[in-house]
């Protein structure tokens, strides 16, 4: 076990993680899968690269887990987040909207479509919890605790603590985005929180692993290149 400091793990990290015996977490901890959803995988509308490669890796890290909660990023039609609602937008450029500056994406997670649902392989059984998350269509929502106005709650700080879970560890998708929030997020909800790099994959938009990395850090988080101990 240890941080990690790369931009992306590196292949015998990777290796580790799919090789070793996984060991068991204490039953006060969680592990949060964040938005392995087909749009977010190779082939999808906002294709994160490489992302189906942390399938295997994720169902082999919940065999550790006695608690497993999926997010799943749940869009309607038009969602201020996707460059198509706005007039001569393209993805990728900013806007402000009542809350601030927000990237445009592609249209990408459409609840009830295909590109919503979650990659085939990934094991549902599980999962105690599914969250979905942005569905209002006027704010997006990275973050598996808050959308991004910063102030509106997904639930799912109350159902954790409500339910005794004082750690959190995640993995999914993207490291610099719904990850990275969704990590801050966890801290200043004063829950011990650790990310699984291996079993993450970034977009890297403008520098924005980089930045991940240092701002998940400052907020306590820690970073790890292979399965806690």
């Amino acid at each position: 076990m240890g941080s990690y400091g790369s931009r992306e793990p590196a292949a015998d990290a990777r290796a580790n993680l799919e090789k070793e015996t996984v060991k068991k977490q204490p039953s006060t901890t969680a592990l949060v899968v964040v938005d392995v959803q087909n749009d977010f995988c190779p082939g999808g509308r906002l294709a994160v690269p490489d992302g189906d490669a942390v399938v295997p890796m994720i169902n082999k890290a919940m065999d550790a887990f006695d608690h497993v909660v999926l997010t799943q990023d749940w869009h309607c039609a038009g969602h201020h987040s996707f460059a198509s609602a706005h007039a001569g937008m393209e993805p990728y450029q900013a806007v402000d909207l009542h809350y601030g500056s927000q990237t445009l994406w592609p249209d990408h997670c459409v609840g009830g479509t295909k590109g919503a649902d979650f990659h085939r392989d990934l094991r549902q059984d599980r999962s105690e919890l599914v969250l979905r998350k942005g569905f209002r269509i006027g704010i997006d929502s990275y973050s598996a605790f808050y959308e991004n106005d910063r102030t509106t709650p997904t639930g799912l700080s109350g159902y954790l603590r409500e339910r005794g879970f004082k750690r959190v560890v995640l993995c999914g998708l993207a490291t610099d985005f719904c990850v990275r929030y969704s990590a801050i997020d966890a801290r200043k909800e004063a829950f011990a929180c650790e990310v699984l790099l291996p079993a993450c994959r970034g977009i890297d938009l403008e520098g924005s692993m980089a930045a991940a990395v240092v701002m998940m850090r400052a907020a306590g988080v820690l970073l790890l290149e292979a399965m806690p101990a």
